[in-house]
């Protein structure tokens, strides 16, 4: 029995004698997330009933920790009036998120319930495409004006840090809220003992930020090489329009390693968690790209057959065809791979493409010469004195061209899809490894035509 549902019969003896002050201690006394994860064994009417009764900041608190589709359902369940007033306590991207999953007639009938300047605020969010940092940032900043005094920022950070994410960070806007400065909570402390001063003339004015119609990745690049922990969002004219959080951008490079992981497995994406996906969608996904990838080994199978006569002719070539197209395959999905991560991470962009071209061609050159002589000793081991050497210099030959050939592909191909606007994880080993055995394939026949015929 899990440690957590020990506490379930305790958890439902206060919800069946009501007992708010015990529940109340409870949801206190652990971390959220450890709350969470000791109702979810409840129902979610049952889970309602508790973060009614107890502090709405610390019920949203633990609320984020719920997996989507518990959100959703405690949402759909509850009273719309009193979720109405649950819903305005959580952040201004977390709640825009989980209204875009809740059944749009419960939606229609929440939004008019809601206070008019959140409702405002989530209509906006909703309006930023999907994948954007508009669409992924939080409205809940500390906003300062760049006339006050360090007297007026203390009172105004006492009146809006309720209901605020962070307030490490002081955003310094004008009066017509564009982005001027920043004050960190550090700066604000050391200037205490003189109240009278003006924050424009102790803020950092060097500021980086982030478009609203950026891609979120962008963002993630931002926090990770200045080590943020918010990047502030602003529109072209530079307004103030959020910030998107070090959580939030965990978050995003979370879900992009799952997806660049599906892709690289030839799989579509999942929008749901792995055991919540039915059989069959998780089947679809899978087959799309299965079926792409079987009729594009068709291609193989035609070459092999207009090479029939050559392969007739001489037997021993067909045993050392899996071993061509699968050192390709591997050589193209590693090449691949070292492009797609430094892609990923922003250690090269389309302008080195020159410069990747020139290092793969001299990393094929000595993968293919090193790969082509561990070739010729398995030919020599295998067939041994009963063929030709002369003869058997096609298997290293053959390597020595899949290899530089595979090593290129592998390398170029994403690049080739970032420039079209694609994602580079697209071209996933399984697909660099069906295009080397094509070209394997083409390049070992050929050279037996060539060396033997």
């Amino acid at each position: 029995m899990s440690p957590n549902t020990l506490l379930l019969p305790e958890l439902r003896e206060m919800l069946a004698t009501n007992n708010v002050e015990e529940m109340r201690e409870f949801c206190t006394a652990l971390h959220p997330a450890s709350v969470a994860d000791f109702l979810i064994g409840l129902t979610p009417s049952e889970i309602w009933s508790i973060l009614r009764n107890i502090d709405p900041k610390i019920g949203a608190d633990i609320f984020s920790y719920f997996e989507e589709d518990l959100q959703v359902q405690i949402i759909e369940s509850a009273p719309r009036d009193e979720i109405a007033g649950f819903i305005e306590y959580l952040p201004s991207d977390d709640r825009v998120d989980i209204l875009d999953e809740v059944e749009e007639d419960v939606v229609d009938e929440l939004m008019p319930l809601l206070d008019p300047e959140d409702r405002q605020d989530i209509r906006q969010l909703s309006s930023y495409p999907e994948g954007t940092c508009g669409a992924e940032m939080s409205t809940d900043f500390l906003a300062l004006r760049d006339d006050m005094t360090f007297s007026q920022a203390l009172d105004a950070i006492s009146k809006q840090s309720p209901v605020l994410e962070t307030v490490y960070y002081l955003y310094v806007l004008n009066s017509v809220d564009r982005l001027v400065g920043l004050l960190s909570a550090k700066e604000l402390l050391r200037h205490i003992g003189t109240p009278g001063a003006l924050i424009r003339d102790y803020m950092k004015t060097d500021l980086i930020t982030i478009d609203a119609g950026a891609d979120r990745e962008d963002a993630a690049k931002l926090v990770a090489k200045y080590d943020f922990i918010a990047v502030p969002v602003v529109d072209h004219d530079g307004r103030m329009l959020g910030i998107i959080t070090h959580d939030d951008v965990l978050d995003t490079i979370i879900e992009e390693m799952a997806e660049n992981a599906h892709l690289s497995a030839a799989v579509a994406p999942l929008a749901d968690p792995y055991l919540a996906t039915d059989l069959w969608t998780l089947a679809r996904k899978r087959f799309t790209w299965l079926a792409i990838l079987l009729f594009g080994a068709v291609t193989t199978a035609l070459i092999l057959n207009g090479f029939d006569s050559v392969s007739k002719k001489i037997v021993w070539l067909v045993a050392f065809l899996p071993m061509i197209v699968s050192t390709g395959g591997n050589t193209g999905g590693q090449s691949a791979t070292l492009v797609i991560t430094a892609l990923a991470t922003g250690e090269i962009t389309l302008r080195d493409w020159w410069r990747i071209v020139h290092r793969e061609v001299l990393m094929g050159v000595l993968l293919g010469v090193a790969m082509g002589a561990c070739g010729l000793i398995n030919a020599l081991l295998i067939m041994g004195r009963s063929v030709p050497l002369t003869h058997l210099m096609v298997v290293p030959t053959a390597v020595f061209f899949v290899v530089f050939s595979s090593n290129l592909t592998g390398a170029l191909l994403p690049l080739i899809f970032q420039r079209i606007g694609w994602d580079p994880a697209l071209m996933s080993n399984p697909f660099v490894a069906g295009i080397s055995d094509t070209l394997g394939t083409l390049i070992y026949m050929l050279l037996a035509v060539i060396f033997l015929l």
